[in-house]
């Protein structure tokens, strides 16, 4: 198998009437799925070694045009659905010039250490490397359903795509956890096994509001696999005894890395920020810098159009990390927090200084800090403090409206407070560190 579009052809033919993909409102078998995918590919032919900028969804029909897209031999690049027209139409203009290597799959948009955002260039290569590490490591089976929660145009959702197409599997799709009716309505799918995806922030909204219920689907749940941000321990141990049999993995993974390693926490020991041994195709090291060093199949081919970026970061087939850990003496991973000031909230990186260039663009703003906040429900969040101008004072709703118009869902602050100055370092910049 070359493409992850080879398992979806060869599943046709031996799980015709399986379903592959299911949503609230709608089933589509593998037969059914991969004619459809045939169909849309055949109509982007003149689309062949070009980038395809598109919206994500939570839909069947997302999935259908990505699977399209490699099928035509173009490269797929799923952005946020909320994203603004204005910075898709950018994106495009800027991968137009672009000269992708020729085993490129996608392109996916992440922010990295140096807070730009950045196009990161993955391989068919390396989509085969991360969904072969997910079966083996996670133990997918051809009898189970998976249920994906969050945007499939991050590495964290639309990674566990490739694990359930290769086993033949069935992926079952929601529109977030806003609606946990609807997370357990997916979870009472007819089916031996369930298993899903869930950001840390997810976690706790389970434990949260509805740790009876869950613990309802003790034999059910197959595995849940957490990762793209800490999980505090006090949540894994509640996790542990409300589903005592099932594999709870805590996994290390980004963008540019792929699928590296895993953790299954219900083990007796439940360390914390362990995320354990390297997958088959993946290895890492850590550096006299502490510094994480990830090598194998999985990694990215480069950030698109910016040579000097890669460089920077991939050396002769090693990959840099801005995550700080430590290797036991089992060879397990433990991560020890990061070297930049990036946010990660739920699971997305945001960089501050994108959100603070938006909000000092209404005009009535002297300064702004974005810092990172705990919320005792969700977890960490975005916290913006203003200073305002002379003769005005912050009105949060009608700031949040402003930033809604400008950035992602995910980038728009929780928290907004008005304070009297922002502290600063002693060359005058924010003094970032002091607010964490």
């Amino acid at each position: 198998m070359k493409t992850i579009e080879d398992f979806l052809c060869r599943n046709a033919r031996l799980y015709a009437d399986r379903p592959a993909i299911v949503t609230p409102c709608d089933t589509i078998t593998y037969a059914e799925l991969w004619q459809r995918v045939s169909a849309k590919a055949r109509t982007m032919a003149a689309l062949r070694g070009r980038a395809v900028v598109f919206r994500g969804s939570q839909t069947a029909d997302f999935l259908i045009d990505y699977f399209a897209i490699h099928l035509a031999g173009a490269v797929a690049v799923p952005l946020e659905h909320d994203v603004p027209d204005s910075r898709l139409t950018e994106l495009e203009a800027e991968l137009s010039h672009c000269v992708l290597p020729a085993d490129v799959a996608d392109v996916l948009y992440t922010t990295g250490t140096t807070g730009r955002s950045k196009g990161v260039m993955v391989s068919h290569r390396a989509i085969l490397a991360n969904s072969d590490n997910l079966v083996k490591a996670l133990n997918f089976s051809h009898d189970l359903v998976f249920v994906i929660c969050g945007p499939m145009n991050h590495i964290g959702c639309l990674s566990k795509v490739y694990p359930v197409v290769q086993c033949g599997a069935t992926l079952y799709l929601l529109e977030g956890m806003k609606d946990l009716n609807a997370f357990y309505q997916a979870l009472d799918y007819p089916c031996a096994k369930a298993a899903t995806f869930l950001v840390p922030a997810s976690i706790r909204m389970l434990l949260t509001f509805s740790a009876d219920r869950l613990q309802t689907y003790a034999s059910k749940l197959d595995f849940i696999e957490t990762g793209a941000a800490p999980i505090a321990q006090t949540d894994m141990r509640q996790l542990c005894r409300l589903l005592p049999h099932s594999r709870l993995y805590n996994t290390y993974a980004s963008t540019e890395t792929g699928i590296i390693a895993t953790y299954n926490f219900n083990d007796g020991h439940c360390f914390e920020g362990c995320v354990g041994t390297a997958m088959p195709h993946a290895r890492f090291t850590v550096d006299s810098d502490r510094r994480i060093r990830c090598q194998g199949d999985t990694l990215m081919s480069g950030y698109a159009g910016n040579e000097a970026l890669t460089a920077s970061v991939l050396t002769d087939g090693e990959l840099l990390t801005a995550d700080l850990g430590r290797v036991d003496a089992e060879g397990r991973l433990h991560l020890m927090g990061r070297s930049d000031d990036i946010i990660n909230t739920g699971g997305l990186k945001v960089a501050p200084e994108e959100v603070e260039k938006a909000a000092l663009a209404m005009g009535n703003i002297a300064e702004c800090l974005c810092v990172a906040a705990n919320h005792p429900v969700v977890g960490t969040v975005l916290r913006l403090l203003v200073v305002m101008r002379p003769g005005h004072e912050l009105k949060a709703r009608e700031l949040a409206r402003h930033l809604r118009e400008r950035l992602e869902a995910y980038k728009v602050p929780m928290l907004y407070e008005q304070v009297e100055t922002i502290r600063k370092t002693f060359n005058g910049k924010p003094d970032r560190k002091s607010y964490r």
